[in-house]
C-alpha cells in the first residue's frame, strides 16, 4: 500500500481524532473511508455528466463514428 501524508490543521486533526472515537476507528480508517467515499461520489457524479453530455451530442458521435 502506498502512503500519502496529508497536512492537516489542529482543528481538523482534532475533529478526525474526535470522529474516530467516536466511531471506535483510527483516525486513518476514517480518513481512508472519506477519501473512498468522494472518490465514488465524483466517479458517479462524472460519469452522470459523461452520459448527458453523450446523449445531448448523439448523433455529432454518431457521425464521428464514435
Amino acid at each position: 500500500m502506498d502512503e500519502l501524508i496529508i497536512a492537516l490543521g489542529a482543528a481538523e486533526r482534532a475533529a478526525l481524532a474526535d470522529l474516530a472515537d467516536a466511531t471506535a476507528s483510527t483516525p486513518q480508517e476514517v480518513a481512508l473511508a472519506a477519501v473512498r467515499a468522494h472518490l465514488a461520489a465524483e466517479r458517479a457524479r462524472t460519469g452522470a455528466v459523461a452520459g448527458r453530455l453523450a446523449e445531448q451530442h448523439a448523433d455529432l458521435l454518431r457521425r464521428l463514428g464514435a
